[in-house]
């Protein structure tokens, strides 16, 4: 297929000097970010859409990309997040009735590169073995040593507030699976529906459609809302969002979810996780590569069922860090890291991997079930109102 376009060459530089070559088939601007790796065979529209991957530049593992297209259904947000997107192989011809447009005009739209023809496994291989690495893309120079002195330079994810650049600006309510923008400060209650805040640290829609299929009214909220302003809505429960970047730097949000344990039922996804696990005392820390993949085993402890789930994030909540008293309900089988927390006597839980999928297996959504379970209980409902709800 790369015979059949004339393409400019593009140029990965990693901060170790590694330099790997291709072809653009989207052109976008240069791009700096940390360069992982995702093993999905499918869906990278929602890895495209995901703000979690804010900062970074992602490249596919599963050597033909772009082969169903592109279509609104499988949105995760409104836009593009990642910095750029490499493949082996890109399939200029989409095949799937529910596509609407290519990849590369996906791409192109939203001003973000796409790359083709590098070798993604010798890459993978070199992140695996070395960990996640600064990296530059471009097809604008061959200048090695100018491209290796930008990524030395740049500043990379540790450290970094990312959040405050996916944050929805202004309070929306999630209605039919749509952004209903306009939100009354004073919003009345509808009898006895369930009403969730979601603190937006770069939320995914699919965590929203999961929450509204489950019967939730649904209120998604910017992620610097003060616990006040959170509790102003009277939600019966609040969800913590994934989101980008460094944890240990949203000292603010930690210390938000912190004034609110106790106050209403609290259930964290990915960052979400990261966020509560700070706010109950522990601390977290780098992954060498990341979980970036719909294929990762978790273990239930409890029960010892083993879940294959959907991942994306490159911090973890260290467990040595975590007070004696709270219940480590998950953990990774690959690595042995944390997956998952609970704290009942604060109603607080959550998991380091994506329960809503989009893409990935279901295998984890019972936690949102668990989630209506707990804030029905805090609602007094009756037996016959409990099971209505869940």
């Amino acid at each position: 297929m790369t015979l059949l376009r004339k393409q400019k060459t593009a140029l990965l530089v990693l901060e170790d000097g590694s330099v790997f070559r291709g072809e653009a088939f989207a052109e976008g601007d240069e791009v700096l970010g940390e360069v992982v790796f995702n093993t999905g065979m499918t869906g990278y529209q929602e890895i495209l859409t995901d703000p979690s991957y804010k900062g970074q530049i992602v490249a596919m593992t599963y050597p033909l990309i772009g082969n169903y297209g592109i279509n609104p259904e499988d949105m995760e947000s409104r836009g593009i997040y990642l910095e750029g997107f490499i493949v082996r192989e890109y399939s200029d011809f989409p095949s799937n009735w529910r596509s609407r447009q290519s990849l590369k005009s996906f791409l192109e739209s939203h001003g973000k590169p796409g790359v083709e023809g590098i070798d993604c496994r010798a890459l993978t291989r070199r992140l695996r073995v070395y960990g996640s690495m600064r990296g530059i893309l471009t097809t604008e120079t061959e200048d090695i040593e100018a491209l290796l002195s930008r990524v030395r330079a740049y500043p990379g994810l540790v450290g970094q507030d990312l959040v405050k650049t996916v944050t929805c600006r202004e309070p929306y309510r999630w209605v039919q699976g749509n952004i209903q923008s306009a939100v009354p400060d004073s919003l009345p209650r509808k009898g006895r529906k369930i009403r969730v805040v979601v603190l937006d640290c770069g939320v995914k829609f699919n965590i929203l459609r999961c929450l509204e299929s489950e019967g939730c009214e649904v209120i998604v909220v910017p992620a610097d809302s003060t616990a006040g302003e959170i509790l102003s809505w009277s939600p019966d429960g609040l969800l913590l969002s994934n989101g980008p970047g460094d944890p240990a730097a949203l000292t603010p949000i930690v210390k938000t979810v912190r004034e609110l344990l106790g106050k209403t039922p609290i259930f964290g996804i990915c960052l979400g996780h990261q966020i509560l696990g700070q706010a109950v005392g522990g601390r977290t820390e780098k992954l060498k590569f990341g979980h970036h993949g719909i294929n990762q085993p978790v273990k239930r402890r409890a029960s010892g069922q083993i879940e294959i789930t959907s991942q994306n994030h490159g911090f973890v909540v260290s467990p040595e860090s975590l007070p004696a008293d709270l219940e480590k309900t998950h953990e990774n089988l690959n690595d042995r890291t944390s997956e998952g927390i609970a704290y009942p006597s604060l109603k607080a839980f959550s998991v380091q991997y994506h329960p809503e999928a989009a893409p990935g297996p279901q295998d984890a959504s019972y936690l949102f079930k668990q989630f209506m379970r707990l804030m029905a209980s805090e609602k007094d409902f009756s037996p016959a109102e409990v099971s209505s709800v869940i």
